[in-house]
């Protein structure tokens, strides 16, 4: 008997009247179908500086073109790769899908393509996603290079990525537990809030200044919608940035994306390894 669901057509993110998790299950579909394994069990998002992650993870048993899978696009970032990965989480039987990009908020294609990669991977089965980034560090005693865990964050990029009457609870988003996996993994970690500007333009000091007065120790373009759309998705979170610069104001440095790859390629055998080990907790800690 022909299989006519696959010959339907794939559902766009573009369409208002589409429900973004259809194509969040058609991403998945695809993944699937393209990695020969029907579930995956961790995701990851990497960010500027974090890209070696996934080569030390494990072994890489499959790789798609992002333009291949519904919803996802080509990197628009300089340091980020366009394709997403299957690999192996040691010998331990389970699957990172790990994201060698993301869709920003300021590429202008809407909240539904930035949290997209988020909602395909709970429809692959994930249970936990690790958002990363690069950043810029409002304490100065964190120089570029540092990881840092995210705690919490302030969303000033006034959207979300929620839709209608649906109401989700915030207030452990950044996960206690996988935290204390991390600090497990190193302890000399420290921890912070994030905040989301819009950009792509870099904040001024003023702005700076006022996320600080506002509890932040981080801002950065990314994150926080990924976070929360992660979270209604029944995701647990773990949030980690590299302070690639000091933000704005703090040093007499201006800022240029190219200092932002730099320091990631310079910290990038570290925090890959980090991330490796601490993903490979994640695995022992979830088949425990």
């Amino acid at each position: 008997m022909p299989d006519h669901a696959a010959d339907a057509p794939t559902p766009s993110l573009d369409d208002p009247a589409t429900d973004p998790m259809d194509v969040a299950r058609a991403a998945a579909r695809v993944i699937a179908e393209r990695t020969g394994s029907d579930t995956h069990d961790v995701a990851l998002v990497l960010g500027s500086g974090w890209g070696e992650a996934g080569d030390l993870i494990g072994e890489t048993l499959a790789t798609i073109d992002n333009t291949d899978v519904p919803g996802f696009a080509r990197a628009a970032v300089a340091g980020h790769s366009g394709t997403m990965r299957s690999v192996a989480i040691g010998e331990s039987g389970r699957r990172a899908l790990v994201y060698g990009t993301r869709t920003h908020f300021y590429e202008g294609r809407g909240v539904r393509a930035v949290v997209h990669a988020v909602r395909t991977a709970a429809a692959a089965g994930c249970s936990t996603v690790v958002l990363t980034n690069g950043c810029g560090g409002l304490r100065p005693e964190w120089a570029p290079g540092t990881p840092v865990l995210i705690s919490d964050h302030l969303n000033l990029t006034a959207t979300s990525p929620i839709e209608g009457a649906h109401f989700v609870d915030l207030t452990d988003l950044y996960s206690g537990r996988l935290r204390d996996i991390a600090r497990a993994v190193d302890p000399t970690l420290d921890e912070g809030v994030y905040a989301q500007f819009r950009g792509p333009h870099y904040e001024t000091p003023a702005e700076v200044r006022m996320a600080g007065v506002l509890g932040a120790d981080l801002v950065g373009m990314s994150t926080t919608l990924e976070a929360i759309a992660a979270r209604a998705a029944g995701l647990e979170v773990l949030g980690i940035s590299l302070v690639t610069n000091a933000a704005a104001g703090v040093s007499e440095d201006p800022l240029s994306h190219d200092e932002v790859v730099a320091a990631g390629k310079a910290a990038a055998p570290r925090c890959g390894r980090l991330l490796a080990d601490i993903v490979g907790r994640l695995g022992a800690d979830r088949a425990a």
